[in-house]
């Protein structure tokens, strides 16, 4: 699970709990400007491919943790429950996408949208 904050012109993605274990990541900050949308999408977190795991956890319809590395760049996972997933687009990043698990996607994604309409 991930939660999201934003102080000033930055976002901070903070992985809570064991999944800062299975992530090998415990915060990712990704300026503003960086971010290009947010959304949900079901069907993009389908299929057992995600790319080449390193690092990271990846079993088949329980856990995606981590680093993946796709054709069009690294993606950073953390979901367990796709239904709370959410899906990042960036830009000029280390990452190309950030899927990440949350509490609430309709009130993450509302956040991010509402400090994107500012920039």
């Amino acid at each position: 699970m991930v939660t999201i904050s934003k102080d000033g012109n930055n976002f901070y993605f903070n992985v809570k709990g064991l999944h800062k274990l299975w992530a090998l990541k415990s915060q990712l900050s990704i300026p503003i400007n960086n971010i290009l949308r947010a959304y949900q999408n079901r069907d993009a977190l389908n299929g057992w491919w995600k790319g080449i795991r390193m690092p990271g956890i990846h079993v088949p319809g329980i856990i995606t943790a981590g680093t993946f590395y796709q054709s069009n760049g690294k993606v950073f996972w953390d979901v367990v429950n796709k239904n709370k997933a959410i899906i990042i687009d960036l830009e000029s990043e280390n990452y190309q996408k950030l899927i990440i698990e949350v509490e609430n996607p309709l009130e993450a994604i509302e956040f991010i949208k509402d400090a994107l309409e500012f920039v």
